[in-house]
């Protein structure tokens, strides 16, 4: 079972990026699925999830009202719009799937991708 996250890079404040998160080994149609972000010095920490209908999805104060997440069961991906990039953005990206219960805890988790780069500049 493999999560590929892609689509970061550097863009300056202000601007857009939109990651993907490709799973393979196994569908994941059934199962929730999220995002997660770690900066340098500190810890994995959550920004968005949604439920496998896409009937929930739930956000970081963070990032809410400037990022959407979005998934398509048919390609076993699931995507992170962001918009109105700020520098506080700039972290790795991780995508997971699976949670056994709540979305927000990184425990929750069964599997995970490998990570994206996101470089936000001033």
């Amino acid at each position: 079972v493999q999560l590929q996250a892609s689509g970061g890079g550097l863009v300056q404040a202000g601007g857009s990026l939109r990651l993907s998160c490709a799973a393979s080994g196994r569908t994941f149609s059934n199962s929730a699925m999220g995002w997660f972000r770690q900066a340098p010095g500190k810890e994995r920490e959550f920004v968005a999830a949604i439920s496998w209908s896409s009937g929930t999805t739930l956000y970081a104060d963070s990032v809410k009202g400037r990022s959407t997440i979005s998934r398509d069961n048919a390609k076993n991906t699931v995507y992170l719009q962001m918009d109105s990039l700020k520098p506080e953005d700039t972290a790795v990206y991780y995508c997971a799937a699976d949670p056994s219960s709540s979305y927000f805890y990184i425990s929750n988790y069964d599997y995970w991708g490998q990570g994206t780069q996101v470089t936000v500049s001033s």
